[in-house]
């Protein structure tokens, strides 16, 4: 036997054992997305009663309402830095805690101790023969985690894909292994309604051949794939991609010849999609996964070829501000990194920032409201500022605000609004600057 092989067998623990060893209270932090530890959740809510107000982070998570369900909070305190279905309701009702955070600053934030990291489950690939495991399809802030961390709990996966990159952890970093075999979480693609297309065709308007693409997860980031077949020599540096991606490079629309850095590579910090997307990224030299610290950072971002960043908003007011994560005071999402790659695009030679959005939304209710509006919601905090926002594209055309004065810009929203919508707004303008 290997020494290898010797130090992975005395690291091997059942679920049960490595839980236990967790302390009762601090910070424990959660692999990313898709590639959160179930096996290891499940336990850890299993001995729920040993916990005292354990402090659980994450970003988006996508197991259930475990950790956050009525009862669970004097167990754990749910502390989401992005907030998804799992998490709402508790931060609505004040049993979790919320923390805003530009994704490129996670590492940095953990690092420093300005956000405690005692503990952390990370879920990664079988270990080579030199025992290096990946950390799959989620770099992120998590190698950050493991590293910080006085205690780290891996569950080995044969299902995780070994993907390439600055991705790789030794089993020596690791306090405790779990070999637990399961199928990693995944995403459906998304319908695509002509809404989506007609959005998606005014976003591809404003991307040239040889730009570098940096493309979220839904309908509309999809939808812009639609329409680009006819363009050159794409690129990828994205904080994630999804199956949508797969389709370009295929084709070759995407063959990441003119980046800048990382040529010939996608690089990305997190994958989020279906088996698909995973078996083509598992020993892929064409996928470089990295850490968030260096994909999102907006000085990375700057150095890019002709960089395109398409990201989403809640609501933008009349002057340009974007709310990307919260209705009033009740969060939806987190920040992301969405101001990472608005700023790093403003900075970069013939760099674009695009939020893409429908101009009206149904609510529950069956009511039709304008996401353009006089004034966003009180409560809600701004996303992107005023002075950031690049472009603004809905399925009724584009709006380019960098440099336009307030009247301008409320003039050019509200020509891509919604025309029930277009009355109201343009009573507001007249009382403003007429």
């Amino acid at each position: 036997m290997t020494e290898t092989e010797t130090m992975y067998k005395s690291k091997l623990a059942s679920a049960p054992d490595a839980i236990s060893r967790l302390p009762a209270s601090g910070a424990l932090w959660l692999h990313h997305a898709i590639m959160e530890p179930q096996a290891l959740v499940r336990e850890l809510v299993a001995q729920r009663g040993r916990f005292d107000r354990l402090r659980v982070f994450h970003m988006v998570r996508l197991g259930g309402i475990d950790i956050t369900e009525p009862g669970s909070e004097k167990y754990f305190t749910d502390n989401p830095l992005f907030s998804g279905g799992n998490s709402r309701a508790a931060l609505a009702e004040g049993r979790a805690d919320f923390t805003p955070a530009f994704f490129y600053e996670e590492p940095e934030l953990i690092r420093a101790g300005r956000v405690p990291c005692d503990a952390v489950l990370v879920q990664v690939s079988p270990p080579d023969i030199h025992g290096f495991c990946s950390l799959g399809a989620s770099v992120d802030y998590t190698m950050q985690a493991v590293r910080t961390a006085k205690f780290a709990i891996a569950q080995v996966n044969s299902h995780v894909p070994r993907t390439l990159g600055d991705c790789f952890l030794h089993i020596s970093d690791f306090d405790c292994i779990v070999e637990a075999d399961e199928d990693i979480y995944e995403i459906t693609p998304p319908r695509i309604g002509d809404e989506e297309k007609a959005i998606g065709a005014n976003c591809a308007s404003l991307i040239e051949d040889g730009s570098t693409l940096q493309l979220g997860i839904g309908g509309i980031p999809d939808a812009v794939m639609l329409f680009l077949d006819a363009k050159k020599d794409l690129g990828i540096h994205s904080e994630m991609i999804s199956d949508g991606t797969l389709a370009l490079y295929e084709k070759g629309v995407i063959n990441n010849s003119k980046k800048s850095e990382n040529r010939g590579k996608m690089t990305v910090t997190f994958l989020m999609g279906t088996k698909k997307l995973y078996g083509w990224a598992h020993d892929n030299p064409a996928v470089d996964m990295r850490p968030v610290d260096y994909v999102n950072h907006p000085v990375t971002i700057m150095r890019q070829t002709k960089p395109v960043a398409v990201n989403s908003a809640i609501e933008i007011d009349l002057q340009g501000q974007v709310v990307a994560e919260a209705m009033g005071l009740k969060q939806f999402s987190g920040t992301g990194g969405q101001v990472d790659f608005v700023r790093g695009c403003a900075m970069a030679d013939g760099g674009k920032a695009i939020i893409a959005m429908p101009s009206s939304t149904v609510k529950r209710d069956g009511t039709r409201i304008s996401k353009i509006v006089p004034f966003i919601v009180p409560g809600a905090p701004v996303t992107t500022s005023r002075a950031d926002v690049d472009y603004v594209v809905t399925e009724r055309g584009v709006a380019a605000l960098k440099g336009r004065s307030l009247r301008q810009r409320a003039k050019a929203l509200i020509e891509i609004a919604h025309p029930d919508f277009r009355g109201e707004l343009a009573a507001e303008y007249n009382k403003r600057f007429v």
